[in-house]
């Protein structure tokens, strides 16, 4: 009990910036497009699909398959295309975001995990290749120890490797 209100006393608490109010369209077309994204990736939606491509091309013969009737379904094609770009773009914006949140919290939380990798996804290409390497050297030194399961982190690698080398080797710094 003493030790968790000391733990307390040492963190002080976070403070979250309020997000900005939206306008009333954002909100309406973020709702929308939620449900029209969920919508579309339901058996349904291609059963309606299906139809549309099948009624028109039961209509090819009443129009002698003319150019019109291509144009038709070629500009209703070209359409939903170009807006289920955006959709499946925010939808997997979405998710990625989701996803790196909840490994940002296991990183944060693990005792011994590095907090290098909490918001990676925000690291340049030059910076994520520099973590790489870092960590293929982590895998470099595992084989060699001969367990690939013991190591935490680069630092800690290191710094068992040059133990087991019966070296000083000072470990790493990032």
């Amino acid at each position: 009990m003493a030790t968790d209100n000391k733990r307390r006393n040492r963190l002080s608490p976070v403070r979250f910036p309020r997000p900005r109010p939206r306008a009333a369209i954002g909100r309406a077309l973020e709702r929308f497009s939620r449900t029209v994204t969920d919508w579309v990736g339901t058996s349904w939606a291609f059963g309606v699909a299906l139809l549309v491509v099948v009624v028109w091309a039961a209509t090819g013969p009443l129009f002698g398959f003319s150019d019109t009737w291509q144009l038709v379904i070629n500009t209703g094609t070209t359409i939903v295309t170009f807006l289920m770009v955006f959709l499946i773009q925010r939808a997997q914006n979405n998710d990625a975001r989701a996803i790196h949140l909840k490994l940002n919290e296991i990183v944060a939380a693990l005792q011994g995990a590095s907090n290098r990798l909490i918001n990676v996804e925000d690291l340049t290409e030059d910076e994520v290749r520099l973590l790489h390497s870092y960590y293929a050297h982590l895998v470099t030194l595992a084989r060699e120890g001969g367990d690939l399961t013991k190591s935490h982190s680069v630092e800690e690698a290191a710094a068992r490797h040059a133990l087991k080398l019966g070296r000083e080797e000072e470990p790493r710094a990032s």
